[in-house]
This record gives C-alpha cells, structure tokens and sequence, in this order.
C-alpha cells in the first residue's frame, strides 16, 4: 500500500502536476489523521473496557462483603438485645424483685461481662482506598454509600469505646473486688456445656449479696441498657444501608 502511494506521487511530480500533488498530500495526511484517531479509539475502549471489569470485580467483592456484615450484624443485634433483657431482670433483682433460681440469675449476667466488639467486613473499600482505585467507582450513589457506612461504622466503634469504658468503671472493678469469681465462672460453664467444662458449684443464697446492694453495679447494668439500645439502633441503621448498596450494585453490574 505505501509502495502505491508512493508511485501516485512520483508520476504526479514528474508529469508537474503539483496542484494535484499538493491535494493528495493534503488527503494523505487526512487518511492518516483518521487513522490515528481511529486507532485512540480502539484504544480507549479497550482502556474503558479493562477499567469496567475492574470495577465490576470490585463491585462483587463489596457485595460478598455486604452479606458477611449483614449476617453479624443480625448475630450481634440478637445477642445485645438478649443482653438488654438480661440488664433490665438483674435491675429488678437489685430493686427488689425476689431470685427464685440463684444459678438462672447467675447465668444472666456472664454474657453481658463478656460481651464483645462488632468488626465490620469491609476489606474490599480498604483496597480501595489504600490503592487509591475508588475512583473505579462510577456510580456517585454507590460510592457516596460506601461512606456513609464507613462513617456509621466509626460512629458505633466510638459508642463500644465509651461502653468498654463504662463497664470497666462501673461492673469489672466493683465487681472484681467484691466476689470471688471462681464459683459464678465455673457453674456458668458448667451450665452452658452441660456438665462439660467447669464444675457444677451450688451457689449460695447470699452469694449476691454485696453485687444487689452495690449502686456502682446497678448502675453498669443501666449503661448497659442504653448503650446497647443506641449500638443496636446504629447496626440496624448500617443493615438497612448495607441492603439498600446491595440493590444499587445489582443494578450497576446488570448495566
């Protein structure tokens, strides 16, 4: 094809038709113009292309995430409002209300000692961020989302913080200096193996004695209500928003 050319420009110079030549230079120059720009844009479909695979990878991994968290929080908000319950039983003791079954009540308070920390599942955005890719994102509702979450996410760590502090304060120290814990740990895993671990210990009537007259405690127990209600009211918050990702990235990967 350029030997062609080539042969066009020869014969129009030797037979000194350069009007011509100078037209078909300038259309040779157009040809290749457009074969350029042609080629640019191949080139950016294909870069357009690779960026929304990417994207679409990313997407899938955000929802795999999405599930995993939707699925803890529900374990936690379970647990915690179990909790709450436990708290608002023990306060009525402490207030008055007559223990029937010492080994029950026992049982009540063990899980809300040992309560623990929710860690979000959110792998996926980290990699994002810390590659500096969450411009992959194309879709400003999806990303925006994505934030909002991780905001929530930072708001319920700092209410477990102001918990952790609370109990520590207000049950773990009262509590550590008041009873011999040996008796209440063992009899609560006695009873939640079924006879596998721990030791079946009889707790006495006036076990508790000194834990339903402390205010400290009761107190604990008080902050335990509330600030469960608010974790639970922020996780059910962050569920809510995690469904409500899910149906836009859904849409987005139909596209």
């Amino acid at each position: 094809m350029i030997k062609f050319f080539r042969k066009i420009r020869q014969r129009l110079l030797t037979e000194n038709k350069i009007s011509k030549y100078f037209l078909y230079a300038i259309g040779e120059i157009i040809l290749v113009v457009i074969g350029i720009l042609i080629a640019l844009q191949i080139n950016n479909q294909n870069d357009l292309r690779k960026t929304r695979i990417k994207e679409i990878h990313y997407l899938k991994n955000i929802k795999t995430d999405l599930k995993i968290n939707i699925l803890e929080l529900d374990g936690y908000v379970k647990t915690r409002t179990q909790s709450i319950e436990a708290a608002n039983t023990i306060i009525a003791h402490i207030e008055g209300e007559k223990i029937i079954d010492m080994e029950e009540f026992n049982a009540l308070a063990v899980p809300i000692y040992n309560w623990q920390k929710f860690h979000q599942n959110n792998n996926t955005f980290q990699e994002l961020v810390s590659s500096g890719n969450l411009a992959l994102i194309s879709n400003d509702s999806i990303k925006n989302m994505l934030l909002d979450i991780e905001t929530l996410y930072k708001k319920l760590k700092s209410e477990e913080d102001h918990y952790r502090f609370d109990t520590e304060v207000l049950i773990y120290t009262p509590l550590y200096k008041m009873m011999d814990l040996n008796p209440m740990v063992n009899n609560f895993q006695y009873r939640l193996s079924n006879g596998k671990m721990g030791e079946n210990y009889k707790l006495p009537k006036d076990y508790y004695e000194d834990f339903l007259k402390s205010t400290e405690i009761k107190n604990g127990f008080v902050m335990t209500i509330l600030e469960f209600s608010t974790m639970n009211a922020q996780m059910l918050e962050m569920k809510n928003m995690s469904q409500n990702l899910l149906k836009l990235i859904d849409e987005e990967i139909r596209k």
